[in-house]
Parts: structure tokens; C-alpha cells; sequence
């Protein structure tokens, strides 16, 4: 998001990059953008916390909270505690790619159906004792901002993925029809062979995919940002 962002607003910028994964922070830091839109300094720090542990006073002074493809790994519970903390520091958020369950491939299969519904399974699973909202989660998060007073907007932002993306999107399909086999592996078999045969179209330039995702602004009541 830093990468993103950055270069489109202007600075200068200080990023506090969270995560629970030190290796992932080192590299956040070492990867982050250098320069704002008019060309001043962006900087950034790392702090390793779990992110549905963050309160209303780790965020308190921040401009923005943002990231991307986090709600759909959080609880109904784990949602609030953020928005609580967002709204409570006054602070607009931006949460973007969020899974909303639905793929589209071309050409079709009658398989597409039953693996979408298997991975849609997968992503609300329980993990740990906790039940991930998966592809709920950004219609939870709008509603939880809306309940405390933000202005919400959502967006969809799909993944378009065809000849010219065919590496992302046969790394997509890869995770895609794991997550559903792992979650039903009655399917495993099925997969076998419907699995290469996407392999095949992709890449050949012959598979189109769209993987549909929701972002979802939230501005905090009463502000003028």
C-alpha cells in the first residue's frame, strides 16, 4: 500500500508499517518508497504487533490506516476492534482487496462452480478457535463503519486477469484450487485433471479470469478530510 500510495499523495510521509512477521517487516523496509508526489521524503518505520490487537492510541495522529487483502483474515470480532480503533482516533481508513467469493473464468467449466464454493469454504473456515469472515468481511467492515457514524464507500476492484497477466494468474489458480481441495477433498480428484487442463489455457494465453475484490473507505463522522 506504501508503494501505491506514496507517489500519489504528497509529502512529506511517514509510514508505520505493522505486521506480525519480523522477516516481512525487514523487507517492507527495505522495499518502501523513497519520494512522495512532489518529491519529498517518505519514510518508514516497522513495528511487529498483531493487527487486530491495534488500539485507538496506536493510531491516534495518523492521517491514514490502510491495507490490502487483511479484512477477509479477520473475525466479525477482530472487524469491530479495528473500526472501533479507526473511529476512535479519527482517523480515515482505506481496506482494499477484499475476496467477495465470486470468480468468473472464460471459457467456463462446470468444475469453476464447485471449486469457487469449496475455496469460499476454505476462507471462512475456523483457524485457531477464531471463524474468518472470508468473503463477508468487507460488507462487515462497511456496515461496522456505518454503525459508528463513517462515511463509507465501496468500491469493487476485480482482478482482471488474461494473456498479458497469464504469471499472476496462474499463481492465482494454483492457490485457488488448493485452498479448495483442502478445505474438500472429495475434489481432489476432479482437480487432478481439471487443474492441468487450466494450467494448459493459461499458458497458452487462452484463460481469462476475473476474481472479484472490494475496497471500502471510511472517513471518520464529523471530519472535514
Amino acid at each position: 500500500m506504501a508503494r501505491w500510495l506514496a507517489p500519489l499523495l504528497p509529502g512529506p510521509q511517514h509510514w508505520v508499517v505493522y505486521d506480525h512477521d519480523p522477516g516481512l517487516l525487514e523487507r517492507a523496509r527495505a522495499a518502501g518508497p523513497r519520494a512522495s508526489a512532489d518529491g519529498r521524503p517518505v519514510t518508514v518505520e516497522t513495528r511487529t504487533a498483531e493487527l487486530a490487537s491495534l488500539g485507538e492510541a496506536d493510531l491516534r495522529g495518523a492521517d491514514l490506516v490502510t491495507a490490502s487483502a487483511l479484512l477477509d483474515l479477520f473475525t466479525r470480532g477482530e472487524v469491530e476492534r479495528v473500526v472501533a480503533a479507526c473511529v476512535g482516533a479519527r482517523c480515515p481508513a482505506l481496506f482494499t482487496l477484499s475476496v467477495k467469493g465470486r470468480v468468473a473464468l472464460t471459457p467456463q467449466e462446470p468444475m469453476d462452480r464447485e471449486i469457487q464454493e469449496a475455496f469460499n469454504a476454505h476462507q471462512r473456515r475456523m483457524a485457531g478457535g477464531r471463524a474468518l469472515l472470508g468473503p463477508d468481511a468487507s460488507q462487515a467492515a462497511a456496515e461496522a463503519f456505518t454503525r459508528a457514524g463513517a462515511r463509507v464507500l465501496a468500491r469493487p476492484s476485480p482482478w482482471r486477469l488474461g494473456a498479458e497477466r497469464r504469471a499472476l494468474a496462474a499463481e492465482w489458480l494454483e492457490g485457488w484450487v488448493g485452498a479448495a481441495v483442502e478445505r474438500n477433498p472429495d475434489l481432489a480428484a476432479k482437480a487432478g485433471a481439471y487443474l492441468p487442463r487450466r494450467r494448459a489455457e493459461c499458458a497458452a494465453g487462452g484463460l481469462y479470469v476475473e476474481v472479484e475484490h472490494e475496497d471500502v473507505l471510511a472517513l471518520p463522522p464529523g471530519g472535514d478530510r
